[in-house]
């Protein structure tokens, strides 16, 4: 799927932006926006500007497939599948508002083009602290990963390049996980090798972890 439809960079919105413009160029008026190159468009919010860094990515010198695709694929789809194998009506996610990026604008109730309902998102008005104080008075059990040692915010798709604290999540995974961190390096290389070209999230990998990682494709 990676492959056929490109990788996640950066965060959802920048790949999406990427996608259209191999895609079909600066055609987009969005592209043009999110690149400065005029107006933001009218009713529409580009949530940032795309960093100097990584406007090469709206040139020919960027050979990386790109796109946001893959949480629609591995994720949303699959969640509508189950809901119509299993007569349910729609899904239901946990997406907060406070999780920042696109879910900003997210609302209690996402609906399709045809208006019908698509996903119930109960938690979108929900704060950190609203949820912390939910979690102490009512004693829910949650995941040994978000306590200590471990201690993670958040969670998702292992090594996932859209995480902005992607090296110190590796880092993680690297004391505890370390099987699991040789696979983040296989899975994501095109982009973790991007990163480290361009000195963008990620530090260089050292000839020792290198060694390692290879080892570890042999094996496999």
């Amino acid at each position: 799927m990676l492959e056929q439809e490109g990788y996640p960079f950066k965060s959802k919105e920048h790949a999406r932006y990427v996608w259209k413009y191999q895609k079909d160029g600066l055609n987009y008026k969005s592209v043009r926006a999110y690149l400065k190159l005029e107006p933001t468009l009218s009713g529409k919010e580009i949530f940032r500007a795309c960093p100097k860094k990584l406007k090469y990515q709206f040139t020919d010198e960027n050979t990386l497939k790109i796109s946001d695709a893959c949480c629609l694929r591995m994720k949303e789809e699959p969640i509508e599948k189950w809901s119509k194998e299993n007569d349910r009506p729609y899904g239901i996610t946990g997406i907060m508002r406070s999780e920042g990026g696109r879910r900003n604008k997210s609302n209690c109730l996402a609906f399709k083009s045809n208006g019908s309902l698509h996903l119930f998102q109960p938690l979108v008005p929900v704060t950190k602290e609203w949820e912390d104080w939910f979690i102490k008075t009512y004693n829910i059990e949650i995941s040994d990963i978000y306590k200590e040692p471990y201690c993670l915010p958040r969670t998702g798709c292992k090594g996932c390049p859209f995480a902005m604290n992607l090296q110190k999540e590796l880092d993680m995974l690297e004391k505890f996980f370390p099987a699991e961190r040789k696979q983040c390096e296989i899975i994501w290389k095109p982009v973790y090798d991007e990163y480290r070209r361009i000195g963008y999230r990620l530090k260089p990998l050292n000839a020792g972890g290198q060694m390692k990682i290879t080892e570890f494709i042999k094996k496999e």
